[in-house]
């Protein structure tokens, strides 16, 4: 448990010297004036020198803890209600409801047509009817609208509209299981089965165990007669998956078209969700989000028989340029904005294990501005691990390639995609005069014209470079202060009553992108968190895009619990913007 949860006091001032009698009388009259003046001058000098406890006291201050919040308003059923949450009866009805939502596939597919085109979209219609069946009391309390056909915005109406509503958010589509892979899994990956701990499948834990917790604290307010203050807004996207242009794309413009600029208590979205982490365990909500571009690179050179090749085929020329693009990183370091600092200075105030090294230099540390010059700190912390590394680094990764149609045909054209995902202080531009510079040579070597980001994406004999309209700057950074009442001390303390005051809260960052890109102008206050924790678990992304995805129901029902504190805590709250 830590030892306060406010903030730190700074060491009490070093106390005056005072002279004992019995050697003042042993001091002649002649030294006694020089004695007088040494302890007046002495006072200040020791008050300048820092304590042998001020670095840590300076840390602490840095990452203060809110205190557990509860609800102040005592009302008898909505007590009832979070602890009915706790029983099997809930806890068998909340594995139905959450398996009954993975069974149903609705994937994303990268080349998914327009909507109202492609078929492959009408599964979430199923998933719209499952909703309706499965919530009752929300489908007929709360306001249900549909945008662009399969977003879905519920609005269940405060009676004070002088306070700012708070939005809760999810999405409703996954990615797609890979026929290749299905006899990979434990349990098939559309079952939802419940091994008696947690429930498997697509999309368990990203993020339909989120909409269903977001659905059923809703049901749960209904039921106990809840009637909100402060207005509450759910808004779920459905193909996030692939960039969210369809259905966040839609919402977000929407909302802000309603509600105005800033028109927005909080957002609480997927991301982030528990980590260890020095021998603690942390809360990280997102606080911030890393930039994005994908660039596509294409070659087009002469065809012919292989069987009297060039020196060079548009394949070997696009591997000499992918090679010198893996050889060169970008620079590792930490912006003052970066929340990955605020998380280091955590670890360094609470965290018994903190790596004595880091924090060293943590204490050392100026703002670093200058991505030529080397960030010791982020390249000592970027040693902890790959998920590390990233949050301080663009990243890039050479995900797809195509190219050649026959074995004995050289190949005419072939393309590559390369995704970035950009670092807190770098930008799109920096990325694509990178690319721009590596691929410059390469074109002049082969007497190939190069087209770099000027809206040429096919041209005889070229390199072609360009980027998808996906492109994004990193997300502006959420305010994170705790001496005055804000969205991010609600969380914090949200967080900290559902699971402890051992639990650290404190702002992190996300590697991945979230449909919250939509919806930046509607508010300051972004969070993107999963709360949901289970400790004989531990922290961790439950398999997300991969084989074996699944969600503990500890894990969910822990969910369920923070989605009723906070959205009762955030209507007491007097916020200050």
């Amino acid at each position: 448990m830590e030892k306060s949860a406010q903030p730190y006091e700074l060491p009490a001032p070093v106390p005056q010297r005072q002279p004992r009698g019995s050697v003042l009388r042993s001091v002649s009259y002649v030294l006694f004036p020089l004695l007088v003046l040494f302890t007046i001058l002495k006072q200040p000098v020791l008050d300048l020198l820092p304590s042998q406890h001020s670095h840590n006291d300076s840390s602490s201050s840095q990452c203060a803890q809110v205190d557990p919040l509860f609800p102040s308003e005592n009302n008898g059923r909505l007590e009832d209600m979070y602890d009915y949450i706790s029983t099997s009866e809930f806890k068998t009805d909340s594995i139905k409801r959450l398996s009954g939502a993975v069974q149903i596939a609705t994937e994303s597919y990268d080349d998914l047509g327009p909507v109202g085109e492609d078929p492959r979209w009408e599964t979430r219609y199923a998933f719209h009817d499952y909703l309706k069946k499965t919530f009752p009391r929300v489908h007929e309390h709360m306001q249900l609208e549909f945008v662009h056909t399969y977003g879905l915005i519920y609005t269940w109406k405060g009676s004070d509209e002088d306070l700012k509503p708070v939005l809760l958010m999810a999405h409703q589509d996954v990615v797609p299981v890979p026929n290749a892979t299905v006899d990979a899994w434990t349990h098939p990956p559309y079952s939802g089965y419940y091994d008696g701990k947690s429930v498997w499948g697509r999309g368990s834990s990203d993020c339909k165990n989120s909409l269903i917790a977001i659905m059923e604290t809703m049901e749960l307010f209904i039921d106990a007669g809840y009637e909100p203050k402060r207005t509450v807004v759910l808004s779920f996207g459905f193909d996030e998956e692939m960039g969210g242009r369809q259905g966040a794309g839609y919402l977000g413009p929407y909302l802000l078209k309603r509600y105005g600029k800033d028109g927005i208590a909080g957002i609480v979205d997927e991301g982030n969700g528990f980590m260890e982490a020095w021998g603690s365990v942390f809360a990280a909500p997102g606080t911030g989000e890393k930039g994005y571009t994908d660039v596509h690179i294409t070659i087009r050179m002469p065809g012919g028989h292989s069987s009297i090749p060039y020196d060079h085929t548009s394949i070997g020329v696009l591997s000499e340029l992918i090679t010198k693009i893996e050889a060169d990183q970008y620079p590792t370091y930490l912006t003052d904005e970066n929340p990955y600092l605020k998380q280091l200075q955590c670890g360094a105030a609470h965290s018994s294990d903190f790596p004595k090294k880091i924090k060293k230099l943590l204490g050392r540390r100026e703002s670093h501005s200058c991505r030529a010059k080397p960030d010791h700190l982020a390249l000592e912390a970027a040693k902890e691990s790959l998920g590390i590394k990233y949050l301080m680094q663009t990243s890039q990764a050479v995900d797809v390639i195509e190219g050649g149609v026959k074995v004995n045909a050289l190949p005419e054209r072939v393309s590559v995609t390369v995704n970035h995902r950009i670092n807190n202080g770098d930008e799109p531009e920096m990325v694509w005069r990178r690319l721009t510079s590596l691929a410059k040579p390469i074109a002049k070597k082969y007497n190939l014209t190069l087209h770099a980001f000027d809206g040429t994406q096919e041209a005889a004999q070229s390199i072609s470079l360009w980027d998808s309209p996906t492109t994004l700057r990193p997300a502006p950074i959420t305010p994170t202060d705790i001496d005055r009442t804000t969205p991010y001390s609600i969380l914090a303390g949200t967080t900290r009553a559902v699971y402890g005051e051992d639990i650290i809260v404190s702002p992190g960052s996300t590697t991945g992108n979230t449909d919250t890109r939509f919806y930046w102008p509607l508010t300051k206050h972004i969070f993107r968190f999963g709360p949901g924790y289970d400790p004989s678990v531990g922290p961790g992304l439950g398999k997300i895009h991969t084989v074996d995805e699944h969600i503990s129901m500890v894990n969910h029902i822990g969910m369920v619990k923070w989605f009723t504190l906070f959205v009762r805590n955030m209507e007491e709250a007097d916020l200050e913007d």
